[in-house]
């Protein structure tokens, strides 16, 4: 798996560069005394935290099943999400705090100091937005998405400084710093949502449970099919499990159809119980189930 080996590489260079350069920050932000810079920073600290957890869980997520994790270690990744993103949640909302306060008590600023960090700030992060644009699990996506957010960020400080440069409204800056922890809180309550949804084991927003049950119901020789679950590990690797109903037990063929079809839908692994009809199946939930609707019309 070469692809998975540069995911961690790209985290690493992406770990290094931003832990080096909020370092360069919160002592640039002190010395400029701009708000908009130390929030930036706080986000930049924040993601380099969340990118070397990302980096080590990454790892491990990798690792094969086994006795002790039978499903291998994906949630792992999932973790590292959700670490990521409570550190961006507390460092916003000290932000906020701070700008609120400075918009109350406004204080001098450094402004070209603010115009070459704003100008460092862009070219660290859009190096560091590039080594980690490939990669397709939800960590690796979060670390890009970082990445950008914070390009974007240093776009509208370098804007700012230039604007107070010349107009001399140094509310601007706490403007800036709370628009950028309000950006940040939007994009860390949708991550959390979808970290929720896979540990709550809800059905992957791309997978409609009816659909799985028509398109399986579509192939010969299938009677019946319940007890459908269907999760996630991830975002990337979905399952399920299911009960079919056929007129002959040991039909691989049927089998390697519905394994088939299910691939087509995004699921990867599947485990599959064949029934036959006569076999009444033990859980009460088929007695009530919707598939034999057709007895109502008497």
């Amino acid at each position: 798996m070469k692809r998975h080996k540069s995911t961690e590489k790209n985290i690493l260079v992406a770990f290094l560069l931003n832990l080096l350069f909020s370092f360069i920050e919160i002592a640039g932000g002190l010395l400029t005394n701009s708000m908009a810079i130390l929030s930036d920073a706080v986000h930049d600290f924040g993601d380099a935290f969340s990118i070397g957890v990302s980096y080590f869980l990454e790892k491990k997520s990798k690792k094969k099943p086994d006795e002790n994790y039978t499903y291998g270690y994906l949630r792992y990744s999932v973790l590292g999400a959700f670490i990521t993103t409570t550190i961006l949640v507390v460092g916003s909302v000290v932000v906020l705090v701070g700008a609120i306060s400075r918009i109350v008590h406004p204080e001098t600023l450094h402004y070209e100091g603010m115009i070459l960090l704003s100008i460092l700030g862009i070219i660290i992060n859009f190096i560091a937005a590039y080594s980690t644009r490939e990669g397709d699990s939800l960590n690796q996506k979060a670390v890009n998405l970082h990445m950008l957010e914070d390009v974007l960020g240093w776009v509208v400080v370098f804007v700012g400084s230039i604007l107070m440069k010349f107009t001399d409204i140094t509310y601007i800056d706490s403007i800036m710093s709370i628009g950028i922890a309000f950006y940040l809180l939007k994009h860390a309550f949708d991550n959390l949502k979808n970290i929720l949804n896979l540990f709550l084991a809800k059905v992957p927003s791309d997978i409609r449970v009816e659909e799985i049950k028509k398109e399986i119901l579509e192939i010969p020789k299938v009677k019946d099919v319940h007890h459908i679950h269907v999760w996630s590990m991830d975002g990337v690797n979905h399952y399920a499990t299911m009960h079919i109903v056929v007129p002959t037990k040991n039909d691989f063929e049927v089998k390697s159809l519905i394994k088939e079809k299910l691939k087509q839908l995004g699921i990867t692994h599947t485990t599959l119980e064949m029934e036959l009809a006569s076999e009444h199946c033990n859980q009460e939930e088929c007695v009530i189930h919707p598939v034999s609707e057709t007895h109502h019309h008497h």
